[in-house]
């Protein structure tokens, strides 16, 4: 038997070994484009964020050691370009000559996967634009975020691929917007309530996500990226990453008469193609759906090797029989979410024409009181007249794909919930809870079925279908504000006060007390209750006509933020929008005035910072205000125990300035302000940039300033003593002063403003040295701290950035929680610092400083 199979990676190789393994004589030989025939795709994302510290750990075998371990004949740089079925044979094209030789076979295996799909938009192929799909993309990723440095990306796309790429970046330190164009994040893999409580989790961990966005340009400055330009408007951008899909690598088949479906290869439950003798399997693929039987594609890589490992079966003779895909799906988020899921969402469910019954449930992932406990959110689908599952999603910190295996299983044996309610599933409280989490969710949607719990969907509450409805607060304590609060414990008959036909919405934390207040009250005669599922662990949930009061431990979080509560409302905030240094563009100046108009009460502040305050939002308006803001590029926050927003003076375009304050400071912005966003710090780090010596923007009270300098230098023989000295007159501190018939300049009184340079009509005063004078340790405030200056000018910006970096990380490594840069100074002696800051010793274990657990509440209050 001679076999060709076109493709390695997953579903080419595995074929090809487990062929071998069956048919040991026969000749197998496999034609691959790429270098690398056998690589961990999957772990790409991990590679770029360094979880995967080489690239050689991707590679699962080279073309020698598969070859040698298989048997398999394995020829890299062949490039197929043509299939003649009736001939039996297939041209491929060498790479390194452009040579083409011709493949016979008597059967042949299409298996050449998908790549990246790239849309046309205008800078896609500038610098600073990627894909992911190979060892060789993921290596270029990593090394342009390595080298440039790169402090802020665009994802764009936001499924599974995306969302790990966006992870991974954040872990290398960069802030991350994902751009996807669908109306939630994972679109047809989670249903839009469970997309949205994961898209809630995702921005608290800050990741920007934008939904309902379409790219429509990259935007470039000198061959690299910038940013992307959307409908809504800019996203900067040091580097954009395309996720927005596959399309299957089956051009060169066009015009074979394959039975095709929108480029993917249509083939039977034996993966057999139209051709005779012609097979496929993989990400070129199009199979079928296990529940529905309908056509689907599912490019994944465990797929890749079901199909693979079956074909090989039929082609050695075996009844081989490929039962079709479930769209089985897990991946790691940012924040340490997990989401899985498999079978038909609620919508799909829908579309198959099943008479759909669902649940949402929350529950504990392993015993409550074992540490690291946390929780599950679990979706199941089911058809209402079999009770047959359909369907399964969860969300969790944890274990999620352990919950999502037992839904395969269940589906896969076609299974109804009365035969998942009673699994002997294991269990100990390192690992589970008594009653299998999964269970539980089969148990509430069990009980949905059979009338035991009537309720409402978080997607119809988030609907609108509970307006009209008395929400009842079945909580231990009192929780939710305005609602009637009803103690579980004490009912035993009718509530005063709740009439038996009232519509009564029963909420609790997680579910359990409403369902068991429900229980009760339809007992005592109530006719109209609804337990809301998710209960308020994953629903916002509002009374009508009452005016939120925030918990103290929310008023922290938004505080994180950049949202500080107005102290004269119970529930309204001042949102701080970012600015460079103060400036913005005139497109963001209308988003800002458009946001404020939109979500909070109008009105805008300036604070001293240089920051803009969106005044009266309310707490209900700050997510809404963050992604509309994120639109345009811009962000909230400047507020923690952390590096603040940098202030600068208009050096760079003021009659005095001596160094261009603008591009330093934005330089510093984002190299300190976002790059060490995460970074925790025992106070406040205040960084102002001046362009004189004219302290506009005081840098001297800041924790750390820059002021530009120009240092004079005097030629006395060229000095001629005048009586009236232009270099004298043009000091606006009176420091230079003839003396003995020669200018002089007292070095300790100048302040390098450089007015004098220049003046001299002799030359006695032309040359200068220009650089930059750093303070540190200055405060302003209710204490105020004059910072000192460093003895040095620093003549280069980039000792001007390693100052600054290593003034941070002394105050982390050195200061004590709650100080200020000041104390610390005070505390150490300014003579210790400076040297300390003008050596490199702080960089040198500046990972080990970084990975430090300390600071984990500073002494900042605002």
């Amino acid at each position: 038997m001679n076999v060709l199979i076109i493709g390695g990676v997953a579903a080419g190789t595995k074929t090809a070994a487990k062929l071998k393994r069956l048919v040991p004589d026969a000749r197998v030989t496999i034609l691959a484009k790429d270098k690398d025939i056998s690589y961990a795709g999957c772990g790409l994302p991990y590679y770029v964020g360094g979880a995967i510290p080489s690239r050689e750990q991707l590679i699962v075998n080279t073309p020698a050691s598969y070859s040698a371990l298989t048997g398999v004949e394995v020829r890299t740089g062949m490039e197929a370009i043509r299939l003649d079925a009736a001939a039996h044979t297939v041209t491929a094209r060498d790479l390194s000559d452009g040579s083409e030789s011709e493949f016979a076979y008597d059967a042949c295996v299409i298996a050449t996967g998908a790549s990246p799909a790239v849309p046309p938009l205008p800078g896609v192929e500038s610098r600073g634009v990627y894909c992911l799909r190979t060892p060789d993309d993921a290596e270029g990723l990593r090394r342009y975020v390595e080298e440039k440095p790169v402090r802020r990306a665009v994802v764009v796309g936001g499924g599974f691929i995306g969302l790990e790429i966006a992870e991974n970046l954040m872990e290398k330190k960069v802030s991350v917007t994902v751009a996807e164009m669908a109306g939630q994040i994972m679109p047809n893999v989670l249903d839009p309530e469970m997309a949205a409580f994961a898209r809630k989790q995702l921005q608290k961990a800050g990741l920007r996500v934008l939904t309902g966005v379409k790219v429509e340009e990259i935007l470039t400055a000198d061959g690299a990226a910038t940013g992307v330009r959307t409908a809504a408007g800019t996203l900067p951008a040091d580097l954009v990453v395309l996720s927005v899909g596959v399309r299957p690598n089956t051009a060169w088949l066009t015009d074979t008469g394959m039975e095709m479906f929108k480029g993917t290869i249509l083939v039977d439950e034996r993966l057999r193609t139209s051709l005779p003798d012609v097979y496929a399997a993989g990400d070129c693929v199009m199979v079928k759906n296990r529940i529905t039987g309908e056509r689907q594609w599912s490019a994944m890589g465990s797929s890749a090797n079901y199909e693979g490992r079956t074909l090989a079966r039929v082609l050695a003779g075996e009844a081989g029989r490929y039962p079709g895909v479930l769209g089985t799906g897990v991946v790691k988020l940012p924040g340490g979410l997990n989401a899985a899921r498999t079978g038909l969402t609620e919508a799909q469910a829908k579309q198959a024409g099943y008479d759909v019954e669902t649940a949402l449930a929350v529950s504990d992932d392993k015993a409550h009181y074992y540490p690291d406990s946390a929780w599950f959110v679990t979706k199941l689908v089911a058809d209402k007249a079999t009770h047959k599952l359909l369907g399964a999603q969860v969300l969790g910190p944890g274990a999620v794909d352990k919950m999502i295996d037992v839904a395969v299983t269940g589906i896969a044996l076609n299974a109804r919930l009365e035969d998942l309610d009673g699994l002997d599933l294991a269990y100990a409280p390192p690992f589970s809870t008594a009653i299998h989490p999964f269970v539980q969710a089969v148990y509430v949607l069990g009980n949905k079925l059979c009338g035991a719990m009537c309720s409402m969907t978080p997607a119809q509450y988030a609907a609108g279908e509970a307006k009209g409805w008395t929400v009842v607060d079945a909580n231990a304590q009192p929780v939710i504000p305005g609602a009637r609060w009803v103690d579980l414990t004490k009912v035993n008959g009718p509530v005063e006060g709740l009439d038996k036909d009232e519509k009564l919405l029963l909420v609790c934390a997680k579910g359990r007390r409403a369902y068991l207040l429900q229980r009760r009250l339809m007992a005592a005669g109530y006719t109209n209750t609804r337990v809301l599922e998710g209960a308020t662990f994953f629903n916002d949930v509002k009374v009508e006509g009452v005016k939120t009061t925030v918990s103290p431990e929310d008023i922290t979080r938004v505080k994180a933020l950049g949202f500080l509560h107005d102290k004269n409302t119970p529930d309204r905030f001042n949102g701080r929008v970012i600015t460079r240094n103060g400036k913005i563009t005139a497109e963001e100046s209308r988003a800002i005035s458009e946001a404020a108009a939109l979500y909070g009460s109008g009105a805008i502040t300036m604070t001293s910072r240089l920051t803009l305050e969106i005044q009266g939002v309310p707490y209900s308006n700050i997510e809404p205000l963050r992604e509309y803001l994120a639109q345009y590029g811009l962000e909230t926050g400047g507020t923690g125990s952390k590096v603040r927003p940098v202030v600068s003076c208009k050096g760079t375009t003021c009659q005095y300035g001596l160094i261009d304050t603008f591009a330093l400071s934005e330089e510093i912005h984002e190299r300190f302000y976002h790059g060490y966003h995460d970074v925790k710090l025992p106070h406040k780090f205040k960084i102002a940039v001046g362009g004189c010596p004219n302290n506009c923007v005081k840098p001297d009270l800041n924790d750390l300033g820059i002021i530009g300098q120009r240092v004079p230098q005097i030629d006395p023989d060229k000095c001629r003593g005048c009586k009236v000295c232009q270099v004298e007159r043009a000091c606006p501190i009176q420091v230079a002063q003839m003396k003995d018939g020669k200018i002089q300049i007292d070095p300790d009184a100048c302040n390098h403003c450089g007015r004098c340079v220049g003046k001299c009509p002799f030359g006695a005063l032309t040359s200068e040295t220009n650089g930059y004078k750093v303070y540190v340790g200055g405060r302003w405030g209710k204490k105020v701290a004059q910072g000192h200056a460093l003895d040095k000018v620093f003549t280069s910006k980039e000792e001007v950035l390693n100052v600054v970096e290593k003034a941070i990380l002394l105050f982390r490594e050195q200061g004590i929680t709650g100080e200020r840069f000041a104390d610390t100074i005070a505390r150490l002696g300014f003579e210790s610092v400076q040297e300390q800051l003008l050596s490199d010793d702080l960089l040198a274990h500046k990972q080990e400083n970084l990975a430090a657990q300390k600071h984990l509440k500073g002494g900042a209050t605002c």
